[in-house]
């Protein structure tokens, strides 16, 4: 999932943050161990890696990855859910202390927090329906695409002049994608071909040529260095003695570093 320099800017406007360098003026990692939990937000709207069950529990492989890296940092992890284009405003606001939520690694996020990772690789696909007709970036033209508010998809699909749609989250792409309010919509490639898959939603894709793949990262706010330190070293930990893969092939069903 991405962002544009814009909502970059709103997000810190809204913080109340006058420079980018105070968002973050000690070291947190002893505060965070003092108190025992960290919070961890995500938008809960991006199955399956963070998705709302039944029984109203915040589940997938976001959640499962940043609640195993707590526990290896001695912490448990408290899952926040909020909405995704004011997701970093509030990283910054201190109503949380990271981000687990597929975000994509970005030069113009990188200016206003730090990555832990990443943790996983993805790449931009443009889904339709079977016998549409479009095939190729230039098909698009003309055509109505959604996509989620704030990603960096949103950035792309707008320089390239395409008339788009803006939605909350991939359940809605999909929905307007299958009732045909939408001729294509753009998203990371994992979730929307496992997304659909669930649910029986049969597509057409094709991947985007002009962009390389991405890695998703851990966001933290500026200036501690510890706590990135210790929480690169827990996912890496993760890597090593075989959980990253586990909980992979569990929601996911691959590896996908």
């Amino acid at each position: 999932m991405t962002i544009r320099r814009t909502i970059l800017k709103s997000a810190i406007a809204a913080a109340g943050l006058a420079v980018l360098g105070m968002n973050a003026t000690a070291e947190e990692l002893d505060a965070l161990k003092e108190k025992g939990v960290i919070r961890i937000a995500m938008s809960g709207a991006y199955p399956p890696f963070n998705f709302v069950n039944d029984e109203n529990q915040v589940v997938g492989f976001d959640p499962a990855i940043g609640t195993e890296i707590a526990k290896r940092m001695g912490m448990e992890a408290e899952i926040v859910t909020t909405a995704w284009d004011g997701i970093i405003g509030g990283l910054l606001a201190n109503k949380y202390d990271a981000i687990v939520g597929s975000m994509t690694i970005t030069a113009e996020r990188d200016e206003v927090v730090d990555f832990v990772g990443p943790y996983y690789s993805d790449k931009r696909a443009i889904f339709t329906k079977p016998g549409s007709g479009i095939a190729s970036l230039d098909d698009l033209k003309g055509k109505k695409v959604g996509l989620t508010l704030g990603e960096t998809h949103e950035d792309w699909a707008r320089e390239k002049g395409y008339d788009i749609n803006t939605y909350k989250g991939l359940p809605e792409l999909l929905l307007e994608l299958e009732n045909g309010r939408v001729d294509a919509i753009v998203n990371d490639s994992i979730a929307a071909i496992l997304a659909m898959g669930e649910k029986g939603q049969e597509f057409e894709m094709f991947g985007d040529p002009t962009t390389e793949p991405f890695g998703a990262g851990i966001a933290i706010r500026e200036g501690s260095p510890k706590l990135a330190a210790e929480m690169q070293a827990a996912l890496q930990s993760m890597m090593d003695d075989g959980t990253y893969l586990t909980l992979a092939k569990k929601w996911i069903g691959a590896d996908i570093r």
